[in-house]
């Protein structure tokens, strides 16, 4: 243990006792559950809940750190609801479509009124009357519209909250923080610089003009209802990354982890010289226990995606006071509804956003065999009969099957070990880019069907999305040698080797003066990010 948890240990340990029996606290005591991990359940949980608290105990009922007295820490944000929250999230999912990952993607639209802090278990529900007496303090003075003033620079872009509205929402978060220091015990530093709304951070200097462009088509006359959001987090994994497990994995060790899809999962870079090429050492949100677990089982999650919401308070002066905040039941229904709503919109959007624009990738294939070891690729491995065997290792494991035999692979080669590779690698970079694919062409070339099986695959799409052969973008007049069309695998034969094809796609069976690239007007006619595999 290291010397700074020993110390939290010991300040926190010993002030669980003098207080009140919480309503939420009684029907875990009753069930057994010591007085401490009841506390972390619900603070864990976001204290709404027995039932929750009860599955937190339940599924963290291994966890080596369950008897530790380490808090949560807390934070408090301004978020924006409604109609400009969802030109906000809009804003998220095109920036990161366009220019790719940066640091604002990993926390939701906010306005951060009171950085991280520290709170005892047993004094959670104090923080949430400082939060009721800070807002209805504030209420009759909070201004009905915040303005909102563009700023950008290198690595920065974002809104500045300015003028008078600025001083008061200051006020706030500084009411918030004294009334906490009373009533929790807390040390908490309110914001008393520069108020912002970050909508890029820390992101390629050439992205800067393109975030600039979407950051200015955001339209700020929408209304806006600002809630003050109290949020926890597990203070221990802070400078952790934060996996999501995609798939079920049943350990095969004791040393291994359970997952579950849905799981979060906290992994230390500095930390995985004990795990082997495709593994990492983790520890389980859901369990709280460490173990290894296997990489492609996972994908990256945002850093907030852990966090827990607590309570809030929303700044509307229509509103009665007693349905804003302090009731569990009504923040639910009220947090259910604006969720509904965002989803809705956020539908709506996206279509919209799918008819107004459509773009094709075009990919090439990966390294073909010939290319490595020559036109004579294919004496090198077959036998005498007719029967194909791995002479070296940039050789693939195996060859489909024919129905005329190994011959026709010798003006139709496969893909070499190492275009496999390259093409997984191409298609392991476009799932981190978060492009959506919704159709796929291919040229007839075994080795572009090879090159966009493989990229499906490592973008979870195989079964969903069928490879459309089109004969069109097979650029056989530029690249391969002779006068005639090499022979090519049927739509059967490729099915029976396990490529998932649209054998009702209606560009087939072209004749030898069609095998020439797209016209512009057919590549316009062809569905929102398409793949184009060219040979």
């Amino acid at each position: 243990m290291a010397a700074g948890e020993t110390q939290l240990y010991a300040k926190v340990s010993n002030k669980l006792k003098g207080r009140s029996t919480p309503l939420l606290l009684e029907p875990l005591l009753a069930m057994g559950f010591p007085v401490h991990t009841s506390l972390k359940a619900l603070a864990a949980t976001g204290r709404k809940t027995a039932e929750e608290a009860l599955a937190w105990l339940h599924g963290h009922c291994n966890d080596p750190s369950l008897d530790d007295p380490i808090p949560q820490e807390y934070a408090l944000f301004l978020c924006p609801t409604g109609p400009l929250l969802e030109k906000l999230q809009e804003f998220w999912r095109e920036s990161r479509r366009q220019c790719a990952k940066n640091r604002a993607h990993e926390v939701f639209p906010h306005v951060t009124l009171c950085d991280f802090f520290t709170c005892e278990d047993q004094k959670v529900e104090c923080l949430y009357e400082a939060l009721k007496r800070a807002g209805d303090r504030l209420l009759g003075s909070f201004p009905t519209a915040v303005p909102l003033a563009l700023h950008s620079s290198i690595s920065y872009l974002g809104f500045f909250v300015n003028g008078s509205p600025a001083d008061v929402i200051r006020e706030f978060a500084m009411t918030f923080a004294t009334e906490a220091s009373l009533l929790a015990d807390c040390t908490v530093k309110p914001c008393t610089k520069q108020l912002h709304l970050t909508l890029a951070h820390k992101f390629y200097p050439h992205h800067q003009r393109t975030l600039e462009q979407l950051a200015r088509a955001i339209p700020l006359g929408h209304s806006c209802q600002w809630t003050a959001a109290l949020y926890s987090r597990d203070m221990r994994f802070v400078h952790y990354q934060t996996l999501r497990a995609l798939f079920q994995y049943q350990p095969q060790n004791a040393d291994e982890l359970t997952l579950s899809p849905g799981d979060y999962i906290f992994v230390d870079p500095t930390q995985q010289d004990e795990a082997s090429e495709g593994w990492v050492i983790g520890i389980s949100q859901r369990t709280g226990c460490r173990g290894f677990l296997p990489e492609n089982y996972t994908d990256r999650a945002s850093e907030s995606d852990t966090w827990v919401k607590h309570r809030t308070y929303t700044f509307s002066l229509a509103a009665d006071l007693n349905s804003r905040k302090d009731g569990e039941a009504s923040s639910r229904c009220s947090g259910e509804f604006l969720s509904q709503t965002a989803r809705s919109l956020s539908s709506i959007q996206a279509l919209q956003a799918t008819v107004a624009r459509k773009s094709v990738l075009v990919v090439r294939h990966g390294e073909r065999v010939d290319q490595i070891f020559g036109k004579s690729w294919l004496q090198q491995c077959s036998t005498p009969d007719g029967k194909y065997y791995r002479p070296d290792l940039n050789f693939p494991c195996s060859l489909p099957r024919r129905s005329r035999g190994i011959k026709d692979f010798e003006n139709d080669p496969p893909l070499s070990s190492c275009g496999i590779f390259q093409s997984r690698i191409a298609g392991d970079a476009l799932l981190d880019s978060g492009i959506r694919i919704s159709s796929v062409f291919a040229s007839p070339a075994l080795r572009c069907v090879q090159t966009a099986k493989l990229i499906l695959e490592e973008l979870k799409l195989e079964k969903k999305i069928k490879i459309r052969v089109e004969p069109g973008i097979f650029e056989w007049t530029k690249w391969e040698a002779g006068k005639t069309t090499p022979t090519l695998m049927s739509l059967e034969e490729l099915r029976e080797a396990n490529f998932n094809v649209d054998t009702d796609y209606s560009f087939q069976h072209k004749t030898r003066a069609s095998l020439l690239p797209m016209s512009p007007a057919l590549r316009q006619s062809h569905p929102r990010r398409a793949f184009s595999f060219p040979s």
